[in-house]
């Protein structure tokens, strides 16, 4: 029986985490849950799964919780939220942007399995919190499909043996269409997903293929592999989840239904496999699976990503603050569709260069890329 924090519960990764353990409740027990903001979601989870500690970030939340259940342990704030990363055997973290790293430093300090979904925190901070994660033998296990895809693929391959890593996208809801149909774009179109059911700020960035870059940012933090040996290739289908070339011209892919509750199981389980909440996949009904270039030019969020790579130190927090912030007026109307990706480009030109950051260049970096 191993305990289980989750924190960003109420989440999309969060539900989808507590769909598996609710299948393995012999193998899985939640110990503590987080959120941003009291909900019936939140309620129902601890009437469900019982946790001995909970987190609002809100504290007039944490308060009503804390009255509905006398019994369990509410913390709030910040701190709260973040304390949650000492408990338990396994730290599933599910929340958006780079609110999620003093967690995540947290689990690793505390030699903790990080199951981490949290793409902000990689990316901005992944160099910190792999130190971390070695120094004190804590495990890193990567959620995000593609992602796990890429990290069952190399299982048992040395890494010198890698000529290059395939992320897969399915290209969003707007493949093919060109600048004067993305400059009418509005939120609602943007939030219309082809394929996954994801919060609203994952599925802007995968309108504008951003979400995409941030993962080539990840898997170059996770593997130990640089941006000129990671591509991205378009997947309509999502069935691929990302493929793994070695130097002898063998790729191995990963392929399974697009459901996020397959990547979060393996996270869990790891190494050993397990019967699944997702069907299998048929391959004869799947039809054909198509893969195509990726379009930089009209979607240059992708390109830019890039960029933050080659340049390293603080540049990937810039962008990932920048891109939070954009994708936030978008959502509110106050920008468009191609100004996400102007934004972004504004403050990667006018960041400063700290090639090796300390935690609090980070930060300071995502609050400019934020202004």
């Amino acid at each position: 029986m191993r305990e289980v924090s989750i924190i960003g519960s109420t989440g999309s990764i969060g539900r989808a985490a507590l769909d598996v353990i609710r299948l393995h409740k012999d193998r899985f027990r939640v110990l503590a849950l987080a959120c941003g903001h009291m909900s019936p979601i939140i309620v129902e989870q601890v009437k469900e799964f019982a946790p001995e500690f909970a987190a609002v970030d809100d504290e007039q939340g944490a308060k009503d919780l804390k009255e509905l259940f006398p019994d369990l342990i509410v913390r709030s704030g910040k701190e709260g939220v973040a304390s949650l990363g000492e408990m338990g055997d396994i730290v599933l973290l599910s929340v958006v942007g780079l609110c999620g790293l003093e967690s995540a430093l947290r689990a690793a300090r505390a030699g903790k399995r990080l199951a981490i979904a949290t793409k902000e925190v990689l990316v901005a901070g992944g160099e910190l919190l792999k130190r971390e994660i070695k120094k004190h033998n804590a495990e890193l296990i990567p959620v995000d499909s593609e992602h796990s895809a890429i990290f069952q693929c190399l299982m048992g391959n040395p890494r010198e043996s890698v000529r290059r890593l395939l992320i897969t996208a399915s290209g969003g809801p707007f493949r093919g269409k060109d600048k004067a149909f993305l400059d009418k774009v509005t939120p609602e179109e943007a939030l219309a997903h082809p394929v996954w059911k994801m919060g609203k700020k994952i599925s802007v960035d995968s309108a504008t293929m951003m979400n995409k870059g941030l993962e080539v940012i990840e898997a170059s933090r996770l593997y130990d592999i640089p941006g000129e040996k990671i591509e991205v290739l378009i997947h309509p289908q999502s069935i691929v989840h990302s493929l793994v070339e070695y130097q002898d011209g063998a790729q191995l892919a990963q392929l399974s239904l697009p459901d996020m509750r397959l990547a979060i199981q393996f996270a869990l389980t790891y190494p050993e496999r397990i019967v699944s909440p997702v069907p299998p996949l048929d391959l004869s009904a799947a039809g054909k699976l198509e893969f195509f270039p990726p379009d930089t030019e009209n979607f240059p969020c992708l390109g830019l990503a890039y960029e933050a790579l080659q340049k390293g130190g603080v540049f990937p927090a810039v962008l990932s603050g920048a891109n939070e912030t954009a994708v936030a007026r978008f959502l509110k109307g106050e920008l468009s569709f191609p100004g996400i990706a102007r934004f972004v480009e504004e403050k990667l030109a006018g960041a400063p260069c700290i090639e090796e950051p300390t935690l609090e260049d980070i930060l300071e970096a995502d609050r400019f890329g934020r202004e």
